[in-house]
Formats: C-alpha cells, structure tokens, sequence
C-alpha cells in the first residue's frame, strides 16, 4: 500500500488506511481475547468463593457432629 501510495503521490492517504486495518485488527484481536477469558474468569472466581465456603462450613458441621454424639 505503501507502494501504491508513493506512486499515486497519496502517501499520506495510504498510511491512514494502513493504520485503520491495524487498529480494527487489535480490536478484533481484543474482543476474542475477552470473550475467551470472561468465562475463564467466571470459573476462577467461582472456585475461589467455593473454596472458601468449603473452608468454612467443614469445620461447621465437624463441630455439630462432635456435639451431637
């Protein structure tokens, strides 16, 4: 593009739409990289608030059943 920009005397013009198709292709780029890592996070998140509940309500119910018997 670079090319036909300096023969057509356009080279200004040509390097703006060089750099719009770079910048669409990074937001593109982006927008996958998003939705991929949205779920990824959900599901980490998730794990860590199991976790923790997990943690807290084991020793719940081992001191319920102590007293219970």
């Amino acid at each position: 593009m670079l090319r036909v920009g300096e023969e057509t005397g356009q080279i200004d013009h040509m390097l703006l739409k060089v750099a719009e198709f770079y910048e669409n292709d990074v937001e593109q780029t982006v927008d996958r990289l998003k939705a991929v890592l949205e779920p990824l996070m959900l599901l980490v998140v998730a794990g860590v608030v199991g976790f923790i509940v997990i943690a807290v309500m084991t020793p719940m119910f081992t001191i319920y059943d102590t007293f219970l018997q």
